[in-house]
């Protein structure tokens, strides 16, 4: 028996990038995944590449009438959760960049979480989308880095709000994984992203970028009872960038 057979699973930003790698992997390891994104055609080829136990339901993470209508279709369709990957993708400095931002990776995370607390079975697993900038100085990301900040905080609080209900709340924070998040969300170019990549390997310990499925592993890890003593955490997954 696969290690979430049988378990329902809600992803958000799963219509590409990391949350579309987690998608397959959830599936593949025998969860029913509901994925949300704000790209109908993207989320419509998502669905038609897994192929099976999967329901896609286009949103804006930050648009609190659109996580109603998310979690009225699981409600509608399966009755529960068992599983929440909270995996809102981002959007020079503005006030309207700081907004667009902080209203993806802040306020819609905590809303999506808060939003899916009904649903939730006792005992589930939530798991949040955070990065290593959380953690790091890098150039010109100071907002981003900010809102991914919170994201780490948001694990430890959220752990002792629900831990009456054990549910466990961890945060997997990636290191350099190229993906179409640095172009739709950073607006970097193929090119830019490759030139970034390349620039930064040298301090990797492992000689070398991370992969989409690497991170969907370690989602999996935290979503199954193999991690059922892991609570609060940032699981580091960077190739030991930020450990040297």
């Amino acid at each position: 028996m696969s290690k979430l057979e049988g378990k329902v699973a809600v992803i958000t930003g799963g219509n590409s990038g990391i949350g579309l790698a987690t998608a397959q992997r959830f599936v593949a390891e025998g969860a029913y995944v509901f994925i949300t994104g704000r790209r109908q055609s993207e989320l419509d080829a998502a669905v038609k590449q897994i192929g099976k136990s999967i329901t896609a339901v286009q949103g804006d993470v930050s648009n609190l009438a659109d996580r109603d209508r998310l979690y009225a279709t699981v409600k509608q369709q399966k009755g529960h959760i068992d599983i929440l990957f909270a995996n809102a993708p981002l959007a020079a400095i503005t006030e309207e960049h700081f907004d667009n931002t902080f209203n993806a990776n802040v306020k819609g995370l905590l809303f999506t979480v808060q939003k899916a607390l009904p649903l939730l079975k006792d005992g589930s697993s939530v798991i949040l989308n955070a990065s290593i900038v959380a953690s790091t100085g890098a150039p010109a990301m100071s907002v981003y880095s900010a809102s991914k900040a919170a994201v780490r905080s948001f694990a430890r609080t959220f752990t002792t709000d629900l831990k009456d209900r054990k549910i466990r709340v961890n945060a997997v924070s990636p290191g350099v994984i190229p993906s179409p998040g640095y172009r739709n969300s950073l607006g970097m170019t193929e090119e830019q992203v490759k030139q970034y990549a390349n620039s930064v390997v040298g301090n990797i310990p492992l000689g070398r970028t991370g992969t989409l499925d690497e991170i969907a592993k370690v989602v999996s890890f935290l979503a199954s009872d193999e991690s059922s003593y892991i609570t609060g955490i940032e699981l580091v997954v960077d190739g030991g960038m930020t450990q040297i």
